[in-house]
């Protein structure tokens, strides 16, 4: 009976796990389009920076975590191997059609957007999304009514940034399910209250940890299959939170600043060095400085992680609020995952003793299996699969 029930939760384990393969590919594909605005006395012109591939074919960008779900991920991928004025003439194309999925208002009459200008860049590796940068302008009516600018559902997430002329004031807002934008007076910015700041960024953060974050996500849970005593879990997250706060900080203000490229494949190989050490050297209630230290020191990137996505938003004014905001919603989604883990593996099965050797081993095994998957895309061994942004 002992021996059957450990097979079954080994399945259980693999499956739960072996889960994260599919999701590889969403990690951090579909990401929000960023809109700067500018709006004078005669008119608006909008800084728009996307990917317009999936634009141009339709993908619905509210349903998909990455395009290679969508069922026209092979147009979209096609339309990646485009030359630049290839790829700018099928937006020209399809222009009328996405902008009926935007919104631009002043009040209440709609204004027709042109689309003025495009900046596409050259073809590199097609299996990253490239995103191009759009002009988009429209004349004001007479009046100082001011304006709304929404998104379509369809288009995905939108961070709009309307920054005042000769000014330091800035509004932020992040638009999902094609909501409108607070009205944006033709002088000045729009007022956003501290709530909104704190409510936005917690739950970026916690969006960041669950569901986008699978990276973060397996590292979190090589956590806590070291042991299951709360002194070395605590210790643990403990590290993990002071070095990603400290780096998120310093990225966030532009005084460190490491690739992408570089954070990615390092990031993955956190993962599985924390994974594997928990075989060797995992069970035990007492926790050593070196585990600390590492844990720490393997935070510090994943706090570059965080600062990629923080820096698409924009921190304005209000640095402190969103910088403390976001953390929290990231501590939400970390204790959110270990008290997940904890209800499935620790509370039922954690006094046998058959734990560690059929739960925490094969977990961690499995989780450093994944991020080695992870690691060998991202430095591009595995060219020939789908790219892990």
């Amino acid at each position: 009976m002992i021996i059957l029930l450990q097979v079954s939760i080994r399945v259980a384990l693999v499956t739960l796990l072996s889960m994260a393969f599919p999701l590889t590919v969403a990690a951090h594909e579909v990401q929000p389009a960023v809109a700067d605005i500018e709006i004078g006395t005669e008119g608006v012109t909008i800084t728009l920076r996307t990917s317009v591939e999936p634009l141009i074919v339709g993908v619905n960008l509210s349903e998909v975590a990455d395009t290679d779900e969508s069922p026209l991920a092979d147009q979209n991928d096609a339309l990646r191997a485009l030359a630049p004025s290839e790829l700018a003439s099928a937006l020209d194309a399809a222009w009328p059609e996405i902008a009926m999925d935007i919104t631009l208002q002043s009040g209440g009459v709609d204004l027709p957007l042109t689309l003025t200008s495009v900046d596409i860049p050259s073809v590199g590796d097609t299996r990253i999304r490239r995103d191009s940068t759009l002009i988009l302008t429209a004349g004001l009516p007479v009046g100082n009514d001011p304006v709304v600018f929404g998104w379509g559902a369809k288009l995905g997430g939108l961070i709009i940034r309307q920054v005042a002329t000769g000014s330091e004031d800035a509004y932020e807002t992040y638009l999902t399910n094609g909501a409108l934008s607070d009205p944006m007076p033709r002088t000045g910015v729009a007022q956003q209250s501290l709530g909104d700041v704190i409510d936005r960024y917690i739950v970026s953060g916690f969006d960041h940890i669950i569901p986008k974050g699978m990276d973060h996500m397996l590292f979190v849970l090589g956590l806590f299959f070291y042991a299951l005593a709360w002194r070395p879990l605590l210790w643990q997250v403990t590290a993990f939170t002071a070095a990603h706060t400290v780096t998120l900080a310093l990225a966030s203000l532009g005084i460190v600043s490491v690739p992408g490229n570089i954070v990615e494949p390092l990031i993955a190989a956190s993962i599985i060095w924390v994974a594997i050490e928990n075989v060797w050297k995992g069970g035990t209630r007492d926790i050593g400085w070196p585990r600390i230290a590492v844990v720490f020191g393997f935070g510090l990137l994943h706090g570059l992680g965080f600062a990629s996505v923080l820096s698409q938003f924009g921190v304005g004014t209000q640095f402190i609020a969103s910088l403390i905001s976001f953390n929290i919603g990231v501590e939400i989604g970390q204790l959110t995952v270990i008290a997940v883990a904890f209800l499935l593996f620790g509370l039922p099965f954690g006094s046998r003793p058959f734990y560690r050797r059929a739960i925490a081993i094969p977990g961690s095994l499995i989780i450093a299996t994944i991020a080695a998957y992870w690691f060998l895309n991202r430095v591009g061994v595995l060219g020939d699969l789908p790219y892990l942004t």
